[in-house]
């Protein structure tokens, strides 16, 4: 008989966690902030964690505040004798600086997994990393999900014909290739080229096989700007495609992303809540992670196999 986990939240993803511990039927924990005048905050559980197992949810999306509060968190828990720590960050912030691009620039997310190891996290549970090598950078259990297990049902429902899967670079074809070969599709890659003098900006953008009369579904991560992301879907259009749509996992949508989605040719935008957004808008639909969450945190608790989670 195990007794009962507790699940908390951070301030930063308090919908979300009231969803996955409905889901996983009880409560949220009760933990109180102080915050003094200067800013500074201190998070505080008003209830024992002692020799138990608990999930601390928080996504460490910006501002860094995301991040040090999970991070205070995992530190009260440890320091109240809680025997099972579990940082369960929806999206994994800094999960863009996995390597050194160029001279003189830091590793991010290593630094947050040496960050949240050193805090007292015993585990740590997320979704979509930008790369599966951020595993490797932690020295405790990464349940590591894909958003592939909510995605595929729902693109199946959409009961489309001649469909193809396109990725809007090309890093991402092997995830393309992946759910072509789950749903029978076709796989195309969309190659970019980005201007050297300007940040961010796209230089030149073409497709990399046939689009002509095909309903597309463009798969990312996440989508951020929505620069890629539209430019491929107006330049698909433009290439002959009858419909695209896309699929991302993280939303953090900043900058001018909410005016780019409703002025470019995509259909719709279909995300998880795994970051809140910032304004709804008819674009864009959301589905919920909470249940799948749910799932593996109760079986991580009563030690049962998760490894049917992590299929792509």
């Amino acid at each position: 008989m195990f007794p009962n986990a507790k699940i908390f939240a951070g301030r930063g993803s308090k919908v979300i966690a009231e969803k996955i511990a409905k889901a996983y039927g009880q409560e949220l924990g009760i933990v109180a902030f102080t915050e003094f005048s200067d800013g500074e905050f201190q998070p505080s559980f008003e209830e024992t964690v002692r020799g138990g197992r608990v999930f601390l949810i928080n996504s460490t999306n910006p501002p860094a505040e995301n991040l040090f509060e999970l991070l205070q968190m995992c530190d009260a828990a440890k320091r109240a004798s809680a025997k099972h720590i579990t940082a369960v960050m929806p999206y994994f912030g800094y999960a863009r600086q996995d390597r050194k691009d160029k001279p003189r620039v830091p590793i991010g997310a290593k630094l947050v997994a040496n960050l949240l190891t050193a805090a007292g996290a015993t585990r740590i549970m997320t979704m979509d990393l930008h790369a599966d090598q951020i595993q490797g950078f932690f020295e405790v259990p990464v349940d590591h999900m894909f958003s592939s297990s909510l995605f595929i049902p729902d693109i199946e429902k959409l009961g489309l014909s001649d469909m193809t899967i396109a990725s809007p670079d090309m890093g991402g074809s092997k995830r393309a290739n992946a759910y072509g070969n789950q749903l029978g599709a076709e796989v195309v890659i969309c190659y970019k080229q980005r201007s050297k003098v300007k940040a961010n900006t796209i230089e030149k953008m073409t497709v990399i096989g046939e689009v002509e009369g095909r309903n597309v579904i463009l798969l990312d991560d996440m989508i951020d700007t929505a620069g890629t992301l539209t430019k491929a879907a107006d330049m698909l259009i433009d290439k002959g495609a009858k419909t695209v749509r896309a699929y991302c996992t993280h939303p953090v949508l900043s900058g001018k992303a909410y005016e780019r989605i409703e002025k470019s040719k995509l259909e719709e935008l279909v995300v998880t809540d795994t970051i809140p957004l910032k304004m709804e808008t008819p674009k864009i639909r959301v589905l919920s992670t909470a249940e799948l969450f749910a799932q593996v945190m109760k079986k991580v608790h009563h030690h049962e196999s998760i490894s049917g989670h992590f299929v792509m």
